[in-house]
């Protein structure tokens, strides 16, 4: 049986090295946890680990409500799914998780608490669990997940899928290597002479959109875009320059609209114009996806439906994918797919790959996007992206490290770790931090793949600020 048996809470306060604009606010800081949890597993304990930012206004965009007030919720979200998972005793990760889900989304109706928001604590939970469970039998998250040492019941998560295994429909080998796709935020800068004096960042990373591609030989992109009509071409010009002139025809993007349309209608009217504007024609062949253009409040709705836009790009959901259900009732309204991540539940973004890889199996089609949430290590990072790889994904959103100094901000114990166990995936800068190691546009996943749940097992979090649970 799996019983938790004790619960950490750890936090730091992570500051931007530049504003990163997403949706309605400009991220200039963050606190980010790391949970540590301890299970009993067969009678002997074993500690797993999860960790993620609190972002205000992603889980939730209520712009009339306080940061602080959005953080503590995030907190009181956390505890809740803790607690909750001390009551349960379940033989299988995957049966933990389904009585932790239940529980919590019992709560989070209690408490009106959305259920994106409400199943951030569940996923934090099962993140460590998983850790753990991998810790306890010797074996990487891909191969516990491929031979069902989990007890994964796909057809429990979508009933079209009753009667087959994740090794059905997953890769047999995750890629070892994939795109790091960078994005470009809303008030990123596109050219070095952009950047004020004022703003330029002295820290050895590059800043500017046309720095970064020559610094980290980038070649896939994420586009954010709003409402803003006039400054979504004006900005798509510029970037499209940019690209054609640094990277030739050797790219690919998505567009991500952030929830900023409310009416599909204008939405629709506004991306026909983009795409018939005649200085980009050169560019629109390099899109990949559109990703959540519609608010929540609306993307769901009988409304949303897409058919009325049969020459439409890929469009899919993010902020939308809340529950268990909401993929498939994307995929009737016309959406091609959902993104994962971590954040939204791995067992979750399990049954999603699996049940887009049956609709692709029947020849419809059917996406399963990367996406982060300025995610960096020393945990969350590397358990995203080893989730993503064992899902199929190969261009993943990675912006942590755009917008956050490596991992500068950490403890040198926690630095020295990830240098000695992940050398692949980071490098030491010249000022002796690590850094995301993106060459030609890619990173290596070895040793991610490796580890119990992409992490390598010994980090000491001693030094971090402990949080009340």
């Amino acid at each position: 049986m799996i019983q938790l048996r004790h619960a950490e809470l750890s936090r730091i306060q992570l500051r931007a090295r530049m504003p990163f604009r997403y949706g309605i606010v400009t991220m200039t800081e963050v606190p980010h946890v790391i949970l540590r949890l301890t299970f009993e597993l067969e009678g002997q304990t074993h500690e797993g680990l999860a960790a993620d930012h609190l972002p205000p206004k992603w889980f939730t965009k209520d712009p009339s409500r306080a940061l602080a007030d959005e953080i503590d919720e995030m907190l009181v979200v956390i505890r809740a799914a803790v607690a909750s998972a001390r009551t349960i005793q379940a033989a299988t990760p995957f049966q933990f998780w389904q009585q932790l889900y239940a529980a919590q989304g019992l709560w989070g109706t209690a408490h009106k608490i959305p259920p994106l928001l409400a199943h951030f604590g569940t996923s934090l939970v099962e993140r460590a669990l998983l850790d753990a469970f991998c810790r306890s039998i010797g074996q990487s998250f891909a191969v516990a997940l491929r031979e069902n040492r989990l007890g994964v019941d796909l057809g429990a998560l979508h009933p079209p899928l009753a009667g087959t295994a994740v090794r059905d429909w997953l890769p047999a080998t995750p890629p070892a290597t994939v795109f790091a796709r960078h994005t470009v935020g809303l008030v990123d800068s596109i050219e070095e002479s952009e950047i004020a004096a004022a703003d330029r960042v002295h820290d050895g990373l590059p800043q500017s959109l046309a720095a970064c591609v020559k610094f980290y030989g980038l070649r896939h992109f994420k586009i954010k875009i709003d409402a803003d009509v006039a400054r979504a071409k004006e900005r798509l010009l510029k970037i499209a320059a940019v690209l054609a002139r640094e990277c030739g025809g050797d790219y690919a993007f998505s567009l991500d609209g952030n929830e900023s349309f409310r009416d599909p209608a204008v939405f629709a009217a506004q991306m026909r114009a983009l795409l018939a504007e005649p200085e980009l024609q050169n560019f629109w062949p390099k899109l990949l996806f559109i990703e959540q253009p519609l608010h929540r409040d609306v993307a769901l709705t009988p409304a949303a439906d897409w058919s009325a836009w049969p020459e439409r790009p890929p469009i899919i959901i993010d902020e939308s994918d809340a529950e268990l259900g909401s993929l498939p009732a994307a995929l009737a309204l016309g959406y091609a797919g959902t993104s994962h991540k971590n954040c939204k539940g791995i067992f979750k973004g399990v049954g999603h790959a699996c049940l887009l890889a049956l609709r692709r199996s029947t020849g419809l089609p059917a996406m399963l996007s990367g996406e982060d949430l300025t995610n960096v290590g020393p945990v969350a990072l590397l358990q995203d992206l080893a989730v993503a790889a064992v899902l199929g994904v190969t261009s993943i959103e990675r912006n942590g490290h755009h917008y956050f100094t490596g991992l500068a901000q950490f403890p040198t114990a926690i630095q020295e770790f990830i240098l000695a166990h992940h050398g692949d995936l980071y490098t030491r800068s010249p000022a002796g931090w690590p850094r995301l190691d993106v060459k030609a546009g890619k990173i290596q996943l070895g040793t991610v793949l490796r580890a119990p749940l992409g992490c390598a097992v010994g980090l000491d979090l001693a030094a971090l600020e402990p949080v009340e649970l």
